[in-house]
């Protein structure tokens, strides 16, 4: 008697496509609401507009666990696995990091990134916490699709060659 109804079939066939949607949404790409001001002016460069930036994220192209310097991505909080955080990649394995509120030279060992965002002062980043486990990063933030006018590819930003020295040499660790 259910079947009959003209409406069961259409219901059902659309239900059974909500676990590719789900695995999509959870593995492919998705969508996110940047608040804070920590990626300024990357992402919300107006705060007193009250208006959040509206990002594309591909979690499917962070399976291989392949990043660029420069490159934004979200990760969970090394502090709260529970959060979020979108920052950008400074420094990658290999790399040396001089922080920006200490007078040491930190290496980059194997499996970890640097991260911090883009407003230093408004920033929790890897300045507070360290070196991040590149296994935390779970997207990159590819596209911004809100506001209108500000749509279009996130461009990655070129390091800092007087903070960040790229691919050097540790013995023992690379090995």
């Amino acid at each position: 008697m259910a079947f009959s109804n003209p409406y069961t079939r259409s219901v059902l066939s659309a239900l059974a496509w909500v676990p590719v949607a789900i695995f999509f949404v959870d593995h492919g790409y998705s969508y996110a609401v940047i608040s804070g001001r920590s990626m300024q002016p990357t992402f919300n460069p107006d705060s007193n507009l009250m208006e959040k930036d509206i990002v594309l994220l591909n979690k499917w192209s962070t399976t291989d666990h392949k990043f660029d310097r420069g490159q934004v991505v979200t990760l969970k909080s090394p502090i709260d696995p529970k959060v979020t955080i979108t920052k950008r990649i400074l420094a990658l394995p290999g790399d040396t990091v001089q922080p920006l509120r200490k007078d040491e030279i930190v290496p980059i060992p194997a499996g970890h990134a640097w991260v911090e965002g883009d407003e230093a002062f408004h920033s929790r980043d890897s300045n507070s916490f360290g070196t991040v486990p590149i296994g935390l990063i779970n997207a990159k933030v590819t596209y911004i699709l809100w506001p209108p006018s500000r749509f279009g590819p996130v461009e990655k930003k070129a390091v800092n060659k007087d903070r960040v020295q790229t691919n050097v040499y540790h013995p023992g660790r690379d090995e």
